[in-house]
């Protein structure tokens, strides 16, 4: 194994700082960079995540200060699952967007990379930090780019959902301070594992008041009811390119917060019932949003948020198989909607208003785009022999194992509205003529490899589902286990292989 969590921070952190400098050299410096960095990256992850596969959690003391008192960095099955999934879709947003508009000039297209690379590093840090105050200012990080990505066209619809996300977003980030200055008078420490330990000291209306406050802060991220109005706006206005990253590594970040609050940092009866009530309002409130959208957008931010609102139901289930499912479930929510994202992005590329009317017949003119969205709209709505089949069963099974026959029937009942809304758009892109001359832009020669990649995960894991399953296995077992974290993260000292 070589190398350190800490290079997830550092290296992609000095390469946005020396992006321009390289640019004055060479203009392209400012798209090739990202992608150069986003593959190092890349091959670091998998290889700490398989190392960490068989050994164990690696615990990264920075400067040399031991937790409770120091920065740590903890890269864990799960940590390290998330961090590399991200990664990895962070390099094929990349490729993605590399000539995505070929109009784009240097300013706009270094502004725009730049951005995105620090987004991708505030959602890993997110993840793998294991100090709270810290998570707070990569939570920050992620905002401040996410708001500036939501107004990269400079429009007035998109200033206007920039601004939306900014006001909702700054509210987050008072309710996560004042969460972060109570529990620091109250326990004296910003270590998660140490305040895992201490939580218990915290009076019980303390505790409530600082949850609440945490699970406000971190909803919006989440996209949880009823915090997630930023959502549509910033998803139909963002670029293409950047609504997968949304919905693909952002929103991750999101949901991570909120389950190690709940799995590690604090112990509250309810607060599992609690997730399974507010992961059923916003899957319910989302899909039957989602099922009224005339803008393709709309409809794909709105099934988004719904399928966020499934995973938190999964995780409510509070059993290593509902965690399992509810993994599951990220990691092809991840794949699904982006490759849905990015194959929309061309077929309605021409388009101002980005209506669902406007697909009509696309499919005679881009039969292969057109058949990668309808991979992806068969895949998350659950047909096999698609990934999305084996994520759906797997939260129906763990639903099933703790007796919750309504939650089964609730999510099989929504689960008909989106199957209705999708196939009434593959419907349109095959069956029905179109009524105005289509304008058709192809995708570009990256972009199709993208989108090609995308759907052959989804027919591996769908075929061969067991190509993720160990993986999934031993990142839900390391999220059950909160003795296990705390014992490791506070007797551990600095664990880099070189």
């Amino acid at each position: 194994m070589v190398g350190s969590p800490v290079q997830f921070i550092a290296i992609p952190l000095l390469a946005a700082f020396l992006m321009p400098l390289f640019g004055k050299l060479w203009k392209e410096f400012a798209r090739i960079i990202p992608g150069l960095v986003l593959i190092y990256l890349g091959f670091l992850a998998v290889n700490l995540l398989s190392y960490v596969y068989y050994n164990g959690p690696i615990i990264e003391e920075i400067a040399g200060w031991a937790p409770p008192w120091g920065i740590d960095l903890v890269f864990s099955p799960l940590t390290g699952f998330l961090a590399t999934l991200m990664i990895l879709m962070g390099f094929l947003v990349w490729l993605y967007s590399y000539r995505f508009k070929d109009n784009v000039e240097y300013g706009p297209a270094l502004k725009y990379f730049t951005m995105l690379m620090l987004l991708i590093t505030a959602s890993v840090g997110i993840v793998i930090t294991g100090d709270i105050f810290n998570q707070f200012v990569f939570i920050e990080i992620l905002g401040i780019t996410s708001y500036g990505l939501t107004a990269f066209y400079k429009g007035r619809d998109a200033a206007e959902a920039s601004f939306k996300y900014l006001l909702i977003g700054s509210l987050s980030s008072m309710f996560l301070l004042l969460a972060i200055m109570i529990l620091y008078s109250q326990l004296g420490t910003l270590n998660m594992a140490d305040i895992a330990v201490k939580s218990h000291l915290l009076k019980p209306s303390v505790k409530i008041i600082i949850i609440t406050l945490f699970i406000m802060a971190f909803g919006i991220e989440a996209e949880m009811f009823p915090m997630n109005g930023w959502a549509p706006d910033a998803y139909s206005q963002a670029p293409g390119p950047v609504g997968a990253a949304f919905a693909g590594i952002v929103v991750k970040a999101g949901v991570y917060t909120i389950i190690r609050m709940i799995f590690t940092l604090f112990d509250v009866q309810g607060a599992y019932e609690l997730l399974i009530i507010m992961g059923l309002i916003t899957l319910f409130i989302a899909e039957m949003a989602a099922i009224r959208q005339t803008r393709i957008k709309r409809m794909l931010a709105y099934s988004s948020i719904g399928q966020m609102g499934l995973v938190l139901v999964a995780f409510g289930l509070g059993t290593k198989e509902g965690v399992y499912a509810a993994l599951f479930l990220m990691f092809n929510h991840a794949v699904i909607k982006s490759l849905l994202f990015f194959s929309s992005s061309y077929l309605v590329y021409n388009s101002k208003k980005k209506l669902i009317s406007e697909m009509n017949g696309i499919g005679k003119f881009m039969p292969i785009t057109a058949f990668l969205f309808a991979l992806g709209a068969f895949a998350i709505i659950g047909l096999p022999p698609f990934a999305g089949f084996w994520s759906k069963l797997a939260v129906l099974m763990a639903a099933a194992h703790s007796h919750m026959e309504l939650i089964i029937a609730l999510i099989l009942m929504v689960s008909v509205v989106e199957v209705v809304y999708y196939l009434r758009v593959v419907n349109r892109m095959f069956f029905v003529k179109p009524e105005t001359e289509i304008t058709i832009k192809k995708p570009s020669f990256n972009g199709m490899i993208v989108m090609v990649v995308l759907g052959l995960v989804i027919l591996l894991i769908g075929f061969y589902p067991d190509a993720i399953t160990g993986i999934l296995h031993k990142a839900s077992a390391d999220l059950m286990d909160k003795s296990g974290y705390i014992d490791k993260v506070l007797s551990l000292s600095q664990n880099i292989v070189k």
